[in-house]
C-alpha cells in the first residue's frame, strides 16, 4: 500500500479496505528503516502519529470523513506546527516549537490527514541542495551518494522513498520543483497567494510559497483543495471563490498552445534531460496540442534579480532571531550587543550568514539605488515577458532543472553553479505565477529528469490537467527508487 497514490489510499480507507492505522504504522516502518540513510526526517513523534491516526479511524467509522482522512504525509520543517518543533534545519531554532500551526498544517489538520513528521530541509530554506541543513544533508532515495535537491530536499526524498505518501513544501526560487525534478516525484508552486502563508517562517516574503509535493498530478489536485483558499491572517492572501483542481485533471489537450521558450532548450542543459523532455513534448504534440515559439528575453537574469532581492528580504527578516524571545542564545556574553553577535554567530549557518550579509549590503546607503532597486526593475521585465508569452500560448513547457541530480559536496565550493541550478525555475516566482515539475524520464545514470509547465496566474487546473493527461499515458512517476525497494 506505501506505493500507492493518495488517491487510491483514499479509496482503500474509504473501502475499508486498510484503515488508517495500519497504513500510518507501515509508513513508519520504513522511516524507521530508512531514515537513518537518507536523513529525510528531522522529527518523527510516532505516539502522535498513530493518536492522529485513530482519530481519523473514527471519523471514517462514522462517515465523517474527507478525501484526504486517515493519509500519512509530512511537513517541511519551515511550517510552524503546535505538536512538533520547527527547526528550519538551522541550530537557531533547534529546540524551538510554536504555540501556533501554519494555515496549511491547520487546513490539512481539518481535512484528517495524519502527520508523520517534519522534514529535513536548508537552513531557512537557502539552498538547492539541502547540503545547508544544520542536521546533515538528506540523501537522493535513486542515489544516496547524490543530492535530493533544495531546499524541500527532506519532503522530496522522503515522497519518492515512499516514507509518506505525500508532502508540503515550500518554494522560493524552485525549492520544491527542483527537488521533485531530482527525486522522480511530483510538485507544485502555486500562484502567490493562492496558499496562505501565515506560520511560514519566512525567508523572502514576496516569493515564498507553500506547495504540495506527491506522486501524481491528481494527489497535487487533492491536496490543492485542502491547502488553497482565503486567510485574513495573511495580508498577500488573494480572496477568490475556492476552486476544485480535481475537476481540471481531464484537460482536452486538442488545440493546447504549448509555449516552448528557446532560453530553456540551449545551452547548459544536460543531454539526458534535454532527450527526456522532447520526447514528453512529442506525447503533448501527439495528443493534439500545438507548439508555440516564444523568447523569455530576460529569463537569463532571473538568477541574478533572485540573489539581489530574496537576500534582501531574509537579511530583514532573520533579524528577529537574536537570542532575546525565542531560539538560540549563546551562553556567554559580556553585554547585550555581544550577545547578539554570538548568538547569530553560533546559531546561522555559512550559506544563510553568507545571505544575510549579500542582503544587508545591497540594502545599504549608497547601494540600494544600484542594486535592490534596479533587480526590482528588472522583475517587472521578466513579469511583462511572460505576460507577452502568454498572449501566444496556453503553457510553457521545459525542463525543470538542467542537470539530474548531484553528487554530494560536488558544487559547495562554486556558489554561482550552485545557484545556476535553479536558472529554469526561479522566473516563475519572481513572476509570481504557477509551475509545477513531473517527472518525464531518466538520465543514462539513471536519474529522474522534470518536466516544467509555467501557466498563467491561477492557471493551476491546466496545468494540474496536462500534468495528469501526461501521467496516465506514461508511468515515470510510478518508478519506485532502486536502492528503496519496496
Amino acid at each position: 500500500m506505501i506505493n500507492a497514490t493518495v488517491t487510491e489510499l483514499s479509496g482503500a480507507l474509504a473501502a475499508k479496505k486498510v484503515s488508517s492505522e495500519e497504513l500510518t504504522r507501515a509508513f513508519l516502518e520504513r522511516v524507521s528503516k530508512l531514515n537513518g540513510a537518507i536523513n529525510a526526517f528531522i522529527t518523527v513523534d510516532e505516539d502522535y502519529s498513530l493518536a492522529r491516526a485513530r482519530a481519523a479511524d473514527t471519523a471514517l467509522a462514522r462517515g465523517d470523513a474527507g478525501p484526504l482522512t486517515g493519509i500519512p504525509l509530512a511537513h517541511k520543517d519551515i511550517l510552524c506546527t503546535r505538536a512538533l518543533r520547527t527547526t528550519c534545519g538551522s541550530r537557531m531554532l533547534a529546540g524551538y516549537t510554536s504555540p501556533y500551526d501554519a494555515h496549511v498544517v491547520e487546513q490539512l489538520d481539518r481535512g484528517g490527514a495524519v502527520v508523520l513528521g517534519k522534514c529535513n530541509m536548508d537552513e531557512f530554506a537557502m539552498g538547492s541542495s539541502n547540503e545547508s541543513s544544520f542536521f546533515g544533508p538528506a540523501r537522493n532515495p535513486w542515489d544516496r551518494t547524490r543530492v535530493p535537491g533544495g531546499s524541500s530536499g527532506g519532503s522530496a526524498a522522503a515522497v519518492a522513498a515512499r516514507m509518506a505518501a505525500a508532502a508540503t513544501g515550500t518554494d522560493t526560487g524552485g525549492s520544491i520543483r527542483q527537488p521533485a525534478a531530482m527525486t522522480g516525484v511530483c510538485g507544485l508552486k502555486p500562484t502567490y497567494g493562492a496558499v496562505s502563508r501565515f506560520g511560514l517562517v519566512a525567508f523572502a516574503s514576496s516569493l515564498d510559497q507553500a506547495g504540495p509535493m506527491a506522486k501524481c498530478a491528481a494527489d497535487l489536485a487533492l491536496l490543492m483543495n485542502a491547502m488553497a483558499g482565503f486567510d485574513a491572517r495573511d495580508s498577500t492572501s488573494v480572496e477568490r471563490p475556492r476552486e476544485d483542481y480535481s475537476r481540471s485533471l481531464n484537460l482536452d489537450l486538442q488545440g493546447l498552445r504549448l509555449g516552448i521558450p528557446r532560453e530553456y532548450f540551449g545551452e547548459g542543459v544536460e543531454p539526458g534531460v534535454l532527450k527526456a523532455v522532447e520526447e514528453a513534448l512529442r506525447w503533448f504534440v501527439s495528443q493534439g496540442a500545438k507548439t508555440v515559439p516564444i523568447e523569455l528575453p530576460n529569463a537569463r537574469l532571473g538568477v541574478p534579480v533572485y540573489y539581489v532581492i530574496a537576500p534582501a528580504e531574509a537579511s530583514s527578516n532573520l533579524s528577529r532571531f537574536d537570542g532575546v524571545r525565542y531560539g538560540h542564545r549563546a551562553k556567554e556574553y559580556a553585554d547585550l550587543v555581544e550577545m547578539y553577535a554570538r548568538t547569530r554567530a553560533e546559531g546561522f549557518g555559512a550559506e544563510v550568514k553568507q545571505r544575510i550579509l549579500v542582503g544587508t549590503y545591497v540594502l545599504s546607503h549608497g547601494y540600494y539605488d544600484a542594486y535592490y532597486l534596479q533587480a526590482q526593475k528588472v522583475r517587472r521585465l521578466i513579469a511583462r515577458d511572460f505576460a507577452a508569452a502568454f498572449e501566444a500560448c496556453d503553457v510553457i513547457l521545459g525542463p525543470t532543472s538542467p542537470t539530474t541530480a548531484f553528487e554530494l559536496g560536488a558544487n559547495t565550493d562554486d556558489p554561482v553553479k550552485m545557484y545556476l541550478n535553479d536558472i529554469f525555475t526561479i522566473p516563475a516566482p519572481l513572476a509570481g505565477l504557477p509551475a509545477l515539475s513531473v517527472p518525464c524520464g531518466f538520465d543514462a545514470a539513471g536519474l529522474p529528469v522534470g518536466l516544467q509547465l509555467t501557466g498563467r496566474h491561477f492557471a493551476e487546473g491546466v496545468l494540474l490537467g496536462a500534468a495528469h493527461r501526461y501521467q496516465q499515458a506514461t508511468d515515470w512517476h510510478r518508478r519506485v527508487p532502486r536502492e528503496t525497494p519496496l
